[in-house]
């Protein structure tokens, strides 16, 4: 859960990427009015490139930022990334467009959208040169979910991934995808899940 916080790369727009564990039972829905993010309570600062409808939730897995660590040299806990749901035991990079985790025992259904692409606050957030060259090149990017069914999250619930599409683009072949291997932009349109911004610049990019 976020609240928001002077950025720090400055400017007047806030930011809500300072993330921290609850032992809360947390509400999810799809934002209000489409913008913000899908957890209640949880902070966005800039709704023109954060939350709404397809970023509803961000969701890493614990096993990466375990890797990462070990990269950095430092200890990195639960929502250090931004992310609103840290996960373990689920390939979230290999997650496809448009497969559903089923979270909890209260209805709560989240829909794989996305993957994250890092931005100039996340760098200067972790004070790290060089980090978005550096997360580009490790391609496990974490996803963006859209809330198919509402419900409540809570630490320890399981995630149950059903309905997965016959396709074969995960997040991680998205984000290699959207960033260093624009060979692969075609095989995006084969996800009907993927948000409609992101199919309008493939289409765009490959001049289809």
């Amino acid at each position: 859960m976020g609240e928001l916080r002077v950025n720090p790369v400055g400017g007047s727009v806030p930011t809500g990427i300072d993330k921290r564990p609850t032992d809360l039972a947390i509400a999810v829905r799809a934002p209000l009015e489409g913008a913000g993010s899908g957890l209640a309570g949880d902070a966005i600062g800039d709704h023109s490139v954060h939350g709404g409808d397809d970023q509803a939730v961000y969701a890493y897995a614990r096993e990466d930022l375990d890797w990462w660590q070990g990269e950095l040299g430092r200890d990195l806990d639960n929502g250090q990334f931004g992310e609103n749901l840290t996960t373990r035991d689920v390939d979230v990079t290999g997650a496809r467009i448009g497969e559903q985790w089923h979270i909890g025992t209260e209805g709560l259904v989240l829909e794989v959208s996305s993957p994250r692409i890092p931005c100039r606050t996340f760098a200067a957030w972790l004070n790290r040169q060089g980090w978005v060259k550096a997360f580009t090149a490790k391609a496990i990017p974490g996803a963006y979910l859209r809330v198919i069914s509402p419900g409540v999250v809570r630490q320890g619930d399981y995630i149950t991934v059903r309905d997965i599409p016959q396709h074969e683009v995960t997040i991680g072949l998205a984000f290699r995808a959207l960033t260093r291997e624009p060979g692969l932009l075609p095989r995006l349109l084969e996800a009907p899940a993927l948000p409609t911004h992101i199919k309008e610049t493939v289409r765009r990019r490959i001049g289809a």
